[in-house]
């Protein structure tokens, strides 16, 4: 397995094209838009740069990872000779189930294709395949090139053959992958998604404010990033999307949405990816809110 197609060439899938290039990976970046797929590029090259720079990689391994990867923006093409598909367009069920239906008709019957959802039933993605047991999570954590889990899901028909080697795969990328079961959330959203939506709900309670609730949670729980920060990393339209997911899934009021969460989005304060969401991430601030926490 040498050729893999990542659809989307967002933060997710210029991640995951930058770990499967540098793994020595042929990478096939797929994205409709030019501009997304050439801002894309620029990450990843943005991200070798840092790399080098501390000596982590040479200037011609960095090279090398460029040179493993294609863009493309018309997915059959994008796909015709890929051992395995990895997509990472934007968390919507509608979206997914379009784009696992064009990849089904557009991939070799043999290949598999696994989405990097961090909610959504790898089951009802499966479903609108001939090829449900081919089909498989692979949940990859940002920053990919420096996290190291990879949630595995298995749906309903995901064979053992695909799992394994699914499992296997993500290892030689330098990751360390755990299987879990398809049900809403997953393992890690289940949890941490309750746990932003409840810290949202205090500061919207009026309970302590925003650096007051991430620095209790830093230096009293000892997480690296507070809840509310790392939920504008996360992008606050998404953490509302798993949020709705958790909900629909469960019928449990605990997933229900904080509203300050829901007006936030409305407004589109999304965090950093908007400039602003619990934190100002205008471009005098991003060093201080954002690259000090990722740049390693």
């Amino acid at each position: 397995m040498k050729n893999v197609a990542v659809i989307g060439a967002g933060t997710m899938g210029n991640g995951i094209a930058h770990t499967f290039a540098q793994s020595g990976f042929k990478v096939q970046l797929i994205d409709i838009s030019e501009a997304s797929l050439k801002k894309g590029m620029d990450t990843i090259s943005k991200n070798l740069d840092r790399m080098v720079a501390k000596e982590k990689i040479t200037a011609e391994q960095k090279a090398e990872t460029l040179g493993n990867i294609t863009t493309f923006t018309d997915v059959v093409e994008g796909v015709e000779y890929a051992s395995l598909v990895v997509e990472a367009a934007t968390e919507n069920i509608d979206l997914k189930l379009k784009i696992f239906k064009q990849l089904d008709e557009a991939c070799p019957e043999d290949t598999i294709l696994a989405t990097n959802t961090s909610s959504i039933s790898i089951t009802q993605i499966a479903a609108v395949t001939s090829r449900p047991e081919m089909v498989i999570g692979m949940h990859f954590m940002n920053p990919v090139p420096i996290m190291k889990l990879v949630e595995i899901i298995r749906g309903y028909n995901t064979s053992d053959t695909v799992t394994n080697t699914i499992m296997e795969l993500s290892k030689t990328l330098g990751k360390i992958p755990v299987e879990v079961n398809d049900y809403p959330g997953f393992v890690a959203n289940r949890i941490l998604m309750p746990m932003i939506n409840e810290s949202i709900e205090t500061l919207y309670n009026g309970v302590a404010g925003v650096k007051e609730i991430d620095t209790v949670m830093m230096l009293g729980m000892a997480h690296p990033m507070g809840p509310l920060q790392l939920a504008d990393f996360i992008g606050l339209d998404v953490c509302l999307s798993i949020l709705h997911v958790m909900y629909d899934g469960f019928k449990n009021p605990k997933y229900a949405p904080c509203p300050l969460l829901v007006n936030m989005v409305r407004a589109g304060k999304l965090g950093v990816k908007s400039g602003e969401g619990f934190y100002d991430y205008s471009e005098s601030r991003k060093a201080e809110h954002v690259s000090s926490q990722f740049v390693k």
